[in-house]
């Protein structure tokens, strides 16, 4: 089988750049994995290789759960992990590239960045080599490279210092497909000749052949589930996934069509209404607080109307952007009023990184808003297990909001407790 991940020093080094050409490149069989709780990155690969992407995450996961999900999902002819920050930032968590490539056994491509620098290159490779000696670095590639020269005094100093890491080759710097746009969300929209020329570009002097050959590897299969077992149940869910309410793991969404007997996808931007026979709403995070995301969903009034109607009798799970949505209003925009908490937007983050809550879950949480008042609060969010923290989920009934979000395969309490299963 053949995986590799892409990793770096640190964020904004090419390393997206490098994974979109290579998936545009792969996009006939590919699987795209992120490490780490991101749902930006996994919207972007999926856009370009349309296929999902997979988040990897041995915080929210242990480790034989994490060998699980990449093999349940690895079916396609080569395996592209976009790793998180730097290569070991992220180990005080257990939730690096350096730890997920460990366990998975998945070698290690380096994208460095060469720009005003060539010897120095191979010192910083091999800090990055000896820090942990049972590192999957094999190869590399040099990004923002001046010229043939550049390339090849590099190289030569590397090959020169390593026997163990391939130097698969170099990105020009200055690219004329960069000048024309910027990676982003921006390019999920861009036509395929754009993704086209990029990846023929950024792959162009990249020995491809080679770096099939290092992605090769063994993986570690887990014979038995990892997981609470659980039985199908005779009910009904709503997923509610749009453009506002758009990050959710994909594996939650799985999950819950195994649960679930009956599953429908309802998009509040299009104004779609939650049946009347659906027993449980789940809502998830994204954006409703900026004016250009709750101007798609300030007239939905047959969603809003059919969630008020729901929330009498039955089940409602909401995460982040779903949780502000049941509360009142974030300043002067006005919510469903499910729950009565009202919240606002501030300039600075107030929270972002893993976090334990109170009910006993680990999950990831960023947001910018926060509630003016916090009295009515059922759980606390920590960056420390039992240590303090603030408020951050809201209670009525059946009715949970919750700024977390988390797995639901290994937290099968959260559908007991708030689904109603």
């Amino acid at each position: 089988m053949k995986a590799i991940c892409i990793s770096a020093i640190s964020s904004n080094q090419g390393k997206t750049l490098l994974t979109t050409a290579l998936l545009h490149y792969f996009k006939k069989s590919v699987r795209a994995y992120k490490i780490g709780p991101d749902y930006i990155d996994p919207q972007f690969h999926e856009a370009i290789c349309s296929r999902p992407s997979i988040n990897l995450d041995t915080f929210l996961m242990n480790e034989n759960q994490v060998n699980w999900i990449f093999n349940k999902y690895n079916d396609q002819n080569i395996s592209i992990i976009e790793g998180v920050m730097g290569f070991y930032d992220g180990m005080d968590k257990g939730s690096s590239a350096y730890d997920l490539t460990k366990l998975l056994k998945i070698p290690t491509l380096l994208l460095l960045d060469a720009s005003g620098s060539y010897i120095t290159i191979s010192a910083v490779l091999k800090g990055l080599k000896t820090y942990k000696q049972d590192n999957t670095i094999k190869a590399v590639v040099l990004n923002k490279v001046s010229s043939l020269s550049h390339y090849e005094l590099i190289k030569n100093q590397i090959e020169k210092d390593f026997d163990d890491v391939f130097v698969l080759g170099w990105i020009k710097k200055d690219l004329s497909t960069l000048k024309q746009t910027h990676l982003g969300l921006d390019l999920i929209n861009a036509n395929s000749q754009i993704l086209e020329n990029l990846s023929k570009d950024v792959l162009e002097y990249i020995d491809l052949e080679k770096l099939e050959d290092i992605a090769t590897f063994t993986p570690n299969f887990i014979e038995d589930y990892p997981f609470e077992n659980f039985k199908k149940v005779d009910k009904k869910i709503s997923i509610v996934k749009d453009e506002n309410f758009s990050f959710i793991y994909y594996d939650n969404i799985i999950f819950l069509e195994e649960i679930f007997e009956k599953v429908e996808f309802i998009d509040s931007t299009k104004d779609e209404k939650i049946s009347e026979d659906s027993d449980v709403v789940y809502i998830a995070g994204g954006y409703v607080e900026t004016t250009a995301s709750y101007n798609k969903i300030k007239n939905s009034s047959n969603f809003r109307n059919s969630l008020i109607n729901h929330s009498k009798t039955k089940y409602i799970y909401a995460e982040c952007a779903g949780l502000l949505y049941l509360g009142n209003r974030v300043d002067d925009k006005q919510m469903s009023s499910i729950l009565d908490v009202d919240f606002t937007l501030e300039k600075k983050r107030v929270r972002l990184g893993y976090y334990y809550s109170t009910n006993g879950i680990k999950g990831h949480a960023f947001h910018y808003t926060k509630p003016l008042d916090v009295s009515n609060g059922v759980d606390i969010l920590s960056k420390l297990e039992n240590q303090k923290g603030e408020i951050g989920a809201w209670k009525n009934n059946k009715i949970y909001g919750t700024y977390l979000h988390t797995m639901f395969r290994n937290n099968i309490n959260i559908l007991k407790d708030y689904f109603g299963i």
